[in-house]
């Protein structure tokens, strides 16, 4: 089944809130009830997930899905592959180590540009 672009947000925001609090896939497949390949699988927005399964997961992350769906002002198509990459590799990292990261990112920018404008 192809991956559409909401089932990979709500995968990487269910990876995002699970690695967040400490759980596995497999924890959070026995706390939900379902099985770990099926998380692993909606993690990967390879499934798209039932109105009653997400209400077993949320209830097992112990949120509302009003805070699962607090990404809504995203616009689904214009997410690029990578952001969601970094997304979740920023998730498992410390808040000190993500102020790092960003200052890199900054710094990386303005290198860029500078160069940009050396060039042209």
């Amino acid at each position: 089944m192809p991956k559409t672009a909401l089932a990979k947000i709500i995968g990487e925001r269910l990876r995002m809130i699970r690695k967040k609090q400490g759980l596995s896939q497999e924890e959070l497949a026995h706390l939900s009830n379902t099985h770990p390949t099926y998380i692993g699988q909606l993690e990967r927005g390879e499934k798209n997930v039932t109105v009653d399964t997400l209400d077993k997961v949320t209830n097992a992350l112990n949120i509302s899905l009003e805070e699962l769906f607090r990404f809504s002002s995203i616009n689904p198509k214009s997410v690029d592959e990578s952001i969601l990459q970094l997304n979740n590799l920023l998730v498992e990292v410390n808040n000190e180590d993500r102020q790092t990261i960003l200052k890199i990112i900054h710094i990386m920018l303005e290198w860029k540009t500078d160069t940009t404008k050396r060039i042209n």
